[in-house]
């Protein structure tokens, strides 16, 4: 028989971070989510409150990366290709990112735009 392994998500609340920085470079467009000293869990979703809009004007189809305590990593979408800015442009808001550490994935889980 195999092993079922039971993975719990968010044991202690589903962590809530807002961007401190968003800096648009010529490669990718980075959320600086800023250092905290707890860390995200390794399995579990995370919601990203963008308190300073992307620039109106920024290339639409310029990646989005999140970096959080000194780490950056691309955000994604269902099928592993990148976010863009196109996903997110449009002011301020919150989005909800499904985070698997061990598997490398970092995805949007919430829709961003109509």
């Amino acid at each position: 028989m195999g092993c079922n392994r039971n993975i719990l998500t968010n044991i202690n609340g589903i962590p809530y971070l807002q961007t401190t920085n968003t800096t648009v470079g010529t490669t990718s467009v980075d959320l600086a989510l800023g250092s905290y000293r707890l860390p995200l869990p390794p399995v579990g979703y995370f919601t990203v409150r963008i308190t300073d809009a992307i620039p109106a004007g920024t290339t639409a189809t310029l990646p989005v990366t999140l970096t959080r305590n000194g780490t950056t990593r691309a955000l994604t979408l269902f099928d592993g290709t990148p976010v863009t800015v196109a996903e997110l442009i449009g002011g301020t808001g919150v989005f909800t990112v499904f985070n698997d550490a061990e598997n490398g994935i970092l995805q949007l889980t919430s829709r961003t735009v109509v």
